[in-house]
């Protein structure tokens, strides 16, 4: 007997599965923009010198340990709501998820020994910061690559893989570059607006190789990309995704004149364009992949755990989802405005 792709969604098996992959999406989507701009920064930091260090470190200080409980939330839902995906993705990612924790170890050790370190051991700190930056954004990159292949272990995978891992240590150079135009003063806010003009394009060539590579992936994604109507209707994603990145060039190329003048206009634009590329990434991926958790192999049904025990989660989720966002938004209204140094 054949299981059907789509099982009946007025039933609770039907139902609890897709929501529950809604919450994961929405979860991981807030992780990669929320924590994506302080891994940014994090890379960025080899760039500046120490007073700058300090006023970027001091940006995303209130906001840091809040986003990555995003990531929790999404692998904790891969875990419970989905435990056969779960184990078959983290054990195919086993190494990468090794290195991506071991970055963000690094860089939760580095931000609180930097501020009370001797001034002779603060550069330590602050290369470890940057290292654990760039160990946790290459990493997931790399994951991110892998997935779109569906895991396969051939030598142009890892390569692809390592292409993405790349591209989105620009992507996330690009995200913190843009929040420190927002954040930041000075020479510091002209120095972010030349750091996202030189991200920008790797950053577009990691999302062009992706949705290039990723119709070859599957004959079923080439399919619903390519077929009559659905390639008229989905054109809008990659024309808008391009209109942003030339309006992002096109601010960053005129911001450092208009900051020498102590003009803040449009300086939110950048970022605000930035996340809205990578929500229109992250829509065609999820239209890409759906409904499966690893392509051509695993659907979020076959997925899923029981009935009964997605309803006792989906109980607690409702519960625990809106503290989170309620927390996020009142951590973010508290502390807008122009970043000050911190201390302890």
């Amino acid at each position: 007997m054949i299981t059907p792709l789509y099982p009946d969604l007025s039933q609770a098996a039907g139902w609890l599965p897709l929501a529950f992959l809604v919450v994961m999406g929405l979860a991981m989507l807030a992780y990669v923009i929320l924590d994506g701009y302080d891994l940014g920064v994090g890379i960025l930091m080899r760039h500046a010198n120490d007073a700058e260090k300090d006023i970027m470190i001091a940006s995303i200080g209130p906001f840091w340990d809040a986003n990555e409980t995003w990531l929790v939330l999404g692998v904790g839902i891969l875990l419970v709501a989905f435990p056969t995906a779960h184990g078959q993705i983290l054990g195919a990612l086993y190494f990468p998820v090794a290195i991506m924790l071991l970055g963000l170890i690094l860089r939760g050790v580095a931000f609180d020994f930097r501020v009370k370190a001797h001034a002779q051991n603060k550069p330590a700190w602050n290369r470890a910061f940057h290292i654990g930056s760039i160990l946790a954004a290459f990493s997931q990159g790399f994951m991110l690559g892998m997935l779109v292949l569906g895991f396969q272990t051939s030598f142009w995978s890892y390569a692809f893989a390592s292409l993405i891992g790349l591209c989105l240590m620009a992507a996330y150079c690009l995200l913190g570059a843009t929040w420190l135009l927002m954040k930041s003063e000075g020479q510091l806010q002209i120095k972010a607006a030349t750091w996202a003009r030189r991200s920008l394009w790797l950053a577009g060539v990691g999302i062009a190789t992706i949705s290039i590579v990723t119709p070859f992936a599957s004959p079923s994604i080439a399919e619903k990309w390519f077929s009559f109507p659905n390639f008229i209707l989905l054109f809008p994603i990659p024309m808008i995704t391009a209109i942003l990145f030339w309006w992002i060039d096109r601010i960053l190329k005129r911001l450092p004149a208009q900051l020498v003048q102590a003009n803040q206009r449009w300086i939110w634009t950048p970022f605000a364009s930035t996340v809205g590329i990578f929500f229109l990434a992250f829509h065609g991926l999820a239209y890409s992949l759906f409904p499966y958790l690893i392509i051509d192999k695993i659907t979020i049904w076959q997925a899923a755990s029981a009935p009964e025990s997605l309803m006792i989660i989906f109980v607690g989720a409702c519960i625990v989802l809106p503290v989170i966002i309620a927390y996020t938004v009142m951590a973010y209204r508290i502390f807008w405005g122009k970043a000050t140094l911190l201390e302890y």
